[in-house]
């Protein structure tokens, strides 16, 4: 079982996201814990250990530390803003 870690930032995005999509996009996050790399997570290229997941036109960035068994997201937000300064 994989530890979670947030961002401070992420809870202002979270704060920003519609209600009708805030638990799903939760339970996701959730679920990392138990399985960080699930089969609709991909790797962001260029990057050595950041992974985003889609949840309808959402998108959850973050990264695995394998050694330390922890998942660290690290922002959350619609497809059109999130990648921007990362």
């Amino acid at each position: 079982m994989y530890t979670l870690w947030y961002k401070k930032s992420v809870e202002k995005d979270l704060r920003k996201l519609p209600k009708s999509q805030l638990q799903a996009i939760v339970r996701k996050i959730q679920a990392l814990a138990t399985d960080p790399r699930p089969v609709s997570s991909i790797k962001l290229q260029g990057s050595e250990n950041l992974f985003r997941m889609r949840h309808a036109d959402y998108r959850i960035i973050y990264q695995i530390n394998d050694s330390e068994v922890t998942v660290l997201v690290i922002k959350v937000g619609h497809r059109r803003e999130v990648y921007k300064d990362l």
